[in-house]
């Protein structure tokens, strides 16, 4: 080679590219309807709405043509990822309350596609026959529920709120805040529910959970889980340049809860692979007509 210097800059440049996870001309590959083929979606991990629309989008996608890579990362990886381009979108969230923070610190670099679902809440819930109703029975009754309210995710808005508005405001501080993962959390519902056992765990709507187990929300008097939420698909600032055709098509998506809930129970109740592509093609069938008029 005549220039050994320009060797070793296109080397570093690939190598650049590959610690993106993009290799050379990926990013610039577009498809005949103007977008860039590539689709970077950032996934909330445990947040079941989130992960079973972004599976059913992928799956959309794929099917004509584009490349769609999901990411699963917490909220804080996510915004900031979603401000500095790392990631194209992200379809989980949660206005005008659990993710307000992020919105307000990356606002600025991010643009909002509009809500798909607005029936979202943050919720307490217990078993059915529970015997109580309201959070604020709850700290008198602890030791029927053996003192323990069961948590998600340490990074989740749902637990910040809980640790930050609901104990104190309901004086549960002498319960154990089991704090740990959404999987883990359903599998102490499962379990206590199927043995006739009372139970309380941090849940949210839409969620599959409400269709599966014999459970109901506590009344929340003091509103320290605020109000009805709606969520949102949020993506990088260039979006709407680099994926025009997706950005329109995301700015009409909408997805009532009957409809993620079927989707959701397909593929996290009845499913017991953590392969969704087979679950979700299947429901798309039975759902065509919805799915179609998602990319008109």
């Amino acid at each position: 080679m005549k220039f050994p210097w320009l060797k070793s800059l296109a080397a570093a440049a690939v190598a650049a590219l590959a610690l993106t996870g993009c290799t050379v001309g990926e990013s610039s590959e577009k498809l005949d309807n103007g977008d860039e083929k590539v689709v970077d979606v950032a996934v909330f991990a445990g947040w079941d709405e989130g992960v079973a629309a972004s599976h059913l989008w992928k799956t959309v996608l794929e099917e004509k043509g584009y490349t769609v890579n999901l990411h699963e990362a917490d909220p804080a990886a996510v915004y900031t990822g979603l401000a500095n381009g790392d990631y194209d979108v992200v379809l989980d969230t949660w206005l005008p309350i659990t993710h307000a923070s992020y919105i307000e610190k990356y606002g600025d670099k991010i643009i909002d596609l509009g809500a798909w679902n607005d029936e979202a809440k943050l919720t307490i819930a217990v078993n059915e026959d529970a015997p109580i109703d309201s959070l604020e029975e709850l700290a008198a009754n602890a030791d029927k529920f053996g003192n323990k309210i069961y948590g998600i995710e340490a990074g989740a808005g749902l637990t910040k709120v809980t640790e930050e508005e609901v104990i104190p405001q309901y004086g549960l501080d002498k319960m154990e805040y089991a704090i740990s993962s959404t999987p883990a959390m359903l599998t102490e519902l499962k379990a206590k529910t199927k043995a006739g056992e009372n139970v309380v765990v941090t849940l949210w709507r839409p969620h599959w959970a409400y269709d599966e187990f014999p459970i109901k929300d506590l009344e929340d008097p003091k509103g320290a889980l605020g109000g009805a939420e709606s969520i949102h698909s949020y993506a990088a600032g260039d979006f709407e340049t680099t994926h025009p055709q997706l950005a329109g098509w995301l700015k009409g998506f909408k997805m009532d809860s009957e409809t993620l809930y079927s989707l959701e129970n397909v593929m996290f109740n009845e499913n017991e692979s953590e392969d969704y592509a087979p679950v979700v093609k299947d429901w798309i069938a039975e759902n065509q007509e919805y799915v179609d008029g998602l990319t008109k």
